[in-house]
């Protein structure tokens, strides 16, 4: 029996599906002392070590493991659409288009949920798919777009470091140089608006086709998963949104309906698992996207048109930054220990308009005139930073604080290390922040974007 038939099964477990002639994808029943009879579609063997367990796929859409002992049979009910297909992908549960699209779009793979295996002896869940099984496991992605992939790295996204952010910008630079229509990039949700908003300010001055980040909330072998839905949005959105421009691109709401392709500079996870976790902040979403109808709807139009620049990248990132977020009984020793430890610029996240403490007013005081900036944006999500409202805000502006208006604090954490690759003159950093460069300051707030006016 060819190797790709029975996908990553190894050992007992291989010799026992090639006596009873079962190939992955089939339909087949596993029987055996001391468990229940069990039918499903067997799946191929994601996991990490070589204990033998079959993995089935029930008729609820869970992904079960059975552990290979004496007296396990298998029986094949059904064969499946193929017996199995390179890197031990199931049978697709679509068929790809018999004439494909002359749209090409990339997948760069990084890691995370939408990228992860799951070990069914264990349970755990590893960042160990790569983009080439991604697009097998989708095959509707293919009615859009002749689909390439490129695996960069696989890390979950809490490991990222800006390091990682220019690796990506290069291996997007490098698929756009090559001709593609679109990049799509397979990220961890967890940190996906900083990769996003740093990569907004590295292809700022010319990006001239879109670049998708996305992910998924849910693991590819739960049966509410939005992996293939969210991968399947944002295909179709590098294929042919009319915009240039760095967006994330995830389920709108709970069902399967539409997705949202958020700007990179606007966007932040606002639930920790809910399908519908990103929203844009103080700004309204770019587009809604439907996949099953193949229609980008731009919703904001104020973009860049795709086309129309040519590519100008503006790689590299100061890894010497920290992010703080201002508390009661703060005073100041934090940000003490950040310019003790020479680290080069300092995000604090004040309250309300952007105020902390008076202690930490003395604290931002040194860090200026140790030549270190301290940008101040607010954590109340909404809204924005105005420190000349309060005489604790005007001290903070004499202490040498820099606001950043309406920018979330993400965004600022990425501007500033951004920045601070390029200079060091503190009148340049408070220059460069204070200037609009990827949508990630507003004019103006409306009060319609508090919270999520689209959804009507």
């Amino acid at each position: 029996m060819p190797e790709e038939s029975l996908g990553g099964y190894t050992g007992s477990a291989r010799r026992l599906l090639e006596e009873a002639g079962a190939r992955v994808g089939d339909l087949v029943e596993v029987s055996g002392p001391g468990i229940p009879v069990l039918r499903g579609v067997l799946m191929p063997r994601y996991a990490l070590s070589e204990k033998p367990v079959l993995v089935i796929k029930l008729e609820n859409g869970y992904n079960i493991g059975v552990r290979v002992r004496d007296g396990l049979k298998v029986r094949v009910l059904a064969r499946g659409r193929s017996g199995g297909r390179r890197g031990g992908a199931p049978a697709p549960l679509a068929e790809p288009p018999r004439e494909l699209p002359r749209e090409r779009v990339i997948i760069l793979g990084t890691g995370g949920t939408i990228a992860s295996r799951i070990d069914y002896e264990t349970g755990a869940v590893y960042p160990s798919l790569d983009a080439d099984e991604i697009v097998q496991a989708v095959p509707e992605v293919l009615r859009y777009a002749r689909i390439e992939s490129r695996e960069v790295f696989q890390v979950f996204s809490e490991n990222l470091t800006p390091k990682h952010w220019e690796r990506i910008v290069d291996e997007v630079a490098r698929a756009i140089e090559s001709g593609y229509d679109g990049v799509v990039i397979a990220h961890g949700t967890d940190t996906m608006g900083y990769t996003a908003a740093a990569l907004s300010f590295a292809f700022h001055k010319g990006l001239p086709v879109p670049v998708v980040l996305v992910g998924a909330q849910r693991s590819s072998d739960r049966p509410s998963s939005d992996a293939a839905f969210n991968l399947t949005a944002a295909v179709l959105t590098a294929a042919r949104a009319p915009f240039a421009e760095v967006v994330v691109v995830m389920h709108g709401e709970t069902g399967d309906t539409y997705a949202l392709a958020h700007r990179g500079t606007r966007v932040r996870k606002m639930h920790s698992s809910r399908r519908d976790a990103f929203q844009s902040i103080n700004a309204p979403p770019l587009a809604k996207i439907w996949p099953d109808k193949g229609v980008v709807e731009v919703i904001d139009n104020r973009f860049r048109r795709r086309g129309e620049a040519e590519l100008v990248v503006e790689n590299g990132f100061d890894d010497r930054v920290a992010i703080v977020k201002h508390y009661p009984g703060m005073d100041g020793e934090l940000i003490h220990v950040l310019i003790d430890r020479g680290y080069h610029g300092i995000v604090v996240e004040g309250t309300g308009f952007g105020h902390v403490s008076d202690g930490a007013i003395e604290a931002i005081r040194r860090a200026t005139e140790e030549g270190i900036p301290v940008v101040v944006a607010t954590q109340t999500i909404f809204g924005r930073v105005n420190l000349n409202v309060y005489s604790q805000g005007r001290r903070m502006l004499a202490a040498g604080a820099i606001p950043v208006d309406d920018m979330l604090a993400e965004t600022a954490y990425a501007k500033l290390s951004w920045v601070l690759a390029r200079t060091r003159d503190l009148g340049e950093v408070r220059r460069l922040m204070q200037t609009p460069l990827a949508w990630e300051i507003g004019e103006r707030l409306d009060l319609r974007l508090y919270p999520r006016w689209y959804h009507g």
